[in-house]
């Protein structure tokens, strides 16, 4: 791995400053292996400034939805010896795209299903789409089914 000189590297304190986040919450991104500091003489974290964008990266993929360890699996996958280029991130952000459009759908279904319950005001299991879509509830017995499944298995 290239060795970034000690100028260009940032402490933990400006890592912070610069990416907006606070101290704890990359010490957990440490611990979790989405960032890796250098250490110098001294103990001291140290960050590549490409710890930057992959600060900015984990963000995004947490507004996406992606879990720390399907985070991690995408940050594997890009080079720690240099900064990524615009190539290795087009790359990463292709393989959300499936994803991406599948919520876009779900939550553009959830928007006109749920303006039309708004609208009847129900709620009911019996008859509502959005909570029992053609009343699948109904086999499981009378009353309250899915919170007592829950309770039975807790």
């Amino acid at each position: 791995m290239t060795q970034d000189p000690p100028s260009r590297l940032l402490s933990i304190g400006e890592l912070a400053g610069r990416s907006g986040l606070a101290h704890s919450a990359l010490r957990y991104y440490e611990r979790h292996g989405l960032i890796g500091p250098v250490r110098n003489a001294t103990n001291q974290r140290l960050y590549r400034r490409s710890d930057l964008r992959r600060l900015a990266f984990i963000r995004s993929a947490q507004r996406v939805g992606l879990s720390l360890a399907e985070i991690g699996e995408a940050l594997a996958s890009l080079p720690r010896s240099r900064t990524p280029t615009a190539e290795d991130w087009r790359t990463l952000s292709e393989s959300w795209r499936p994803r991406l459009d599948q919520q876009i759908r779900r939550l553009t279904e959830l928007r006109d299903r749920l303006d039309s319950c708004i609208g009847c005001g129900c709620l009911s299991l019996t008859s509502c789409g959005l909570s029992n879509p053609d009343d699948r509830a109904a086999e499981l017995g009378s009353g309250a089914v899915y919170l007592a499944r829950r309770v039975q298995r807790d």
